[in-house]
């Protein structure tokens, strides 16, 4: 818990010492993004540009932990948000916080200090998140454009064709809570039971919030824990198994010694590649949630299934 806490004590000093409400409104939102990665944000402003919104996003890190190779070294890449940004964010409309832990601080911060009002969402993992995150934005742009329409189209019909694979089937999560409510929510929507879900970071509003989407899908009998670790976490497995595991790198060793399939989500991930290039939110996101998640499985079966039942079509 403490690098959220950090990511958003970073948020609210931001605010705190170079916001500044000026004479006019700017007519722009602000979006304070989660503690989330770079491509996390570079969809999220892929999505509030097709939208046609006009914003003001920090941090924000694309452009910079990603910028491309070139023949000349910079000391300063060219992305991120100008101090002018930060400044100016005093006068915009809304401030929109992605996810209560990371995102709370700075947004109420903003809200005493230049009086802009804000609204809390969570981070737009899974169908539901996301479909939340776009009618907000849609109440402020008042139009939703084809191309996420068709995006979330071919979502349902992913969904549709994954379930197979996915009903019934227990999950195990851990990580930061901003990441874990919504991923949590997601894999209801799949069908699958998220039997045990823990994070390290303190605070009654994880458990409320994840037992109440528990609730509300008839499932009884999942652990659900704040201020946990992943040496509880094991313990739990050992007692009663499950499916899958998502979480980030610190997983493999349970992951390992258990044969469970893992699915790397969240921060740290320190041992596979290219993954900050590719996001996690927005219907692109889930799309590439449920394909990780078809294909560990998939390959988990394959793996251990007898000779005589390798199957080709699966």
């Amino acid at each position: 818990g403490s690098h959220i806490t950090g990511f958003a004590n970073m948020v609210k000093g931001m605010v705190s010492y170079i916001a500044e409400k000026g004479d006019a409104e700017n007519g722009k939102i602000n979006i304070i993004p989660g503690f989330v990665g770079p491509a996390e944000m570079r969809e999220m402003k892929r999505i509030l540009k097709l939208m046609g919104i006009d914003f003001i996003m920090y941090p924000d890190t694309t452009g910079v932990v990603d910028a491309p190779m070139t023949s000349q070294y910079n000391m300063f890449p060219s992305g991120g948000t100008s101090i002018a940004d930060i400044k100016d964010s005093g006068n915009s409309k809304i401030t929109l916080g992605m996810g209560r832990f990371s995102s709370e601080a700075g947004a109420i911060e903003l809200e005493n200090k230049c009086s802009v009002p804000f609204d809390l969402l969570e981070i737009p993992i899974g169908i539901e998140a996301t479909d939340r995150f776009i009618s907000k934005l849609a109440k402020l742009s008042d139009s939703v454009p084809c191309e996420l329409e068709e995006e979330r189209g071919q979502l349902v019909d992913i969904m549709l064709d994954s379930h197979t694979y996915f009903f019934g089937k227990k999950v195990a999560v851990s990580g930061d809570p901003d990441i874990v409510i919504p991923t949590v929510e997601f894999l209801l929507s799949l069908g699958m039971i998220p039997k045990y879900v823990i994070t390290g970071t303190p605070g009654k509003y994880f458990e409320k919030a994840v037992n109440k989407l528990l609730d509300a899908a008839g499932i009884t009998d999942s652990v659900v824990k704040a201020s946990a670790d992943l040496f509880e976490l094991h313990q739990l497995i050992k007692n009663e198994p499950v499916d899958l595991m998502i979480g980030t790198s610190h997983s493999k060793y349970i992951t390992k010694a258990e044969g469970i399939p893992l699915i790397r989500l969240g921060f740290p991930i320190m041992d596979r590649y290219v993954h900050s290039y590719f996001p996690t939110v927005g219907y692109k996101g889930a799309m590439r949630l449920i394909e990780m998640m078809t294909n560990a499985m998939l390959e988990e079966q394959d793996r251990t299934c007898a000779d005589e039942d390798l199957e080709l079509v699966m």
